[in-house]
């Protein structure tokens, strides 16, 4: 099953009738797509009415440089703000950025942001302030809180990017990147965090496009060791897993298009992620002519009935949130700022 991007600000004709492919299991929406609240609420509602079954409306509003829609929302600090002061006020802190994040997005009928980010914070240029920390079992205190924050707005949480993206430096966007450490250092590490938000009910796990040669010759995304054995048999995961974009640089060692919707779905991902709107049809092209949605999958990561826009608004969980975060980012405030 595919995530597709579309490119603008309203449904082309073409993408309706890529929504009618029985392959299509949902959108993922980016700041191509957004010029405002109201446009973007009209858009959903067009790709949902155009699309012949439920499907899974996504984004990435993680907060900081990775927010997709910013006017007329709150401006959601990076995770790694909350890596000093008080653990418990933190922690607090971070379940209520969750919550307000995933609150917004669910009163415009957004189904997943995908988010947290359980990545290490250990300088890789794609991860940086979006991780929480580099320290394993601090991340996965703050993971934790996050998927808590998730589910209480009604929203599925999705770990990213396992097994750990944080202790490379390229970005794989644009480039291969290579993790050599043993299978142990791994484990002892960053796969501290991703246990920690299985544990917490996370319902989704976004592969890493990253090779690790001492587990693996293929990277995670196209790995059956690192999806069906370490992190559904070894892990216990029974959720969803889902690859990152196939249209990254990192994800072109498995071939052309077609080859890399096979690698990933032969090793056992569940959703493929093909943001580039130029990539869709040629994707389209080459799903089986037997494809087609598992609604089990779009029901699991689909969003729950929550507030709408007006109700948020009202809402004292809202208010609290939003001076929470802005007594963290306020001038003046460092690393033993105290939150109420």
């Amino acid at each position: 099953m595919l995530i597709i991007g579309i490119q603008g600000l309203e449904l082309a004709a073409h993408e309706r009738d890529w929504l009618q492919h029985p392959a299509v299991a949902g959108v993922i929406l980016f700041s191509r797509n957004f010029a405002g609240r109201t446009q973007v609420i009209e858009l959903i509602a067009a790709i949902r009415a155009a699309a012949p079954r439920p499907l899974l409306i996504c984004v990435d509003q993680e907060g900081g440089r990775v927010q997709r829609f910013r006017d007329g929302f709150t401006p959601l600090p990076a995770l790694n703000l909350f890596a000093g002061g008080d653990r418990a006020a933190m922690l607090a802190a971070a379940e209520q950025h969750a919550w307000l994040m995933a609150s917004e997005m669910r009163a415009i009928d957004i189904d997943l942001s995908f988010a947290p980010v359980a990545d290490l914070g250990r300088g890789n240029r794609a991860i940086g302030d979006r991780a929480f920390h580099e320290h394993p079992d601090v991340v996965a205190e703050f993971t934790q809180a996050y998927v808590r924050g998730m589910h209480a707005a009604g929203m599925a949480a999705t770990l990213k990017h396992f097994p750990g993206h944080g202790s490379v430096l390229e970005d794989t966007h644009f480039d291969a990147a290579v993790d050599p450490r043993p299978f142990a250092q791994i484990v002892a590490e960053d796969l501290v965090p991703f246990h920690a938000g299985i544990k917490a009910g996370a319902e989704a796990v976004m592969m890493a496009h990253v090779s690790y040669p001492a587990v693996d010759a293929d990277p995670a995304g196209y790995s059956k060791r690192w999806i069906g054995e370490i992190l559904r048999r070894d892990m216990g995961f029974n959720g969803v897993v889902i690859s990152d974009d196939i249209g990254m640089a990192a994800a072109e060692s498995a071939g052309g298009v077609g080859a890399r919707l096979q690698a990933h779905f032969d090793a056992g991902c569940d959703l493929v992620l093909v943001c580039p709107p130029a990539l869709v049809a040629e994707s389209l092209a080459t799903m089986p002519a037997t494809a087609q949605v598992d609604v089990r999958v779009v029901q699991r990561l689909a969003g729950r009935p929550t507030l709408d826009w007006n109700r948020l608004l009202d809402d004292p969980r809202r208010a609290a949130a939003l001076s929470t975060l802005a007594a963290l980012t306020s001038p003046g405030a460092g690393p033993n700022t105290q939150v109420a």
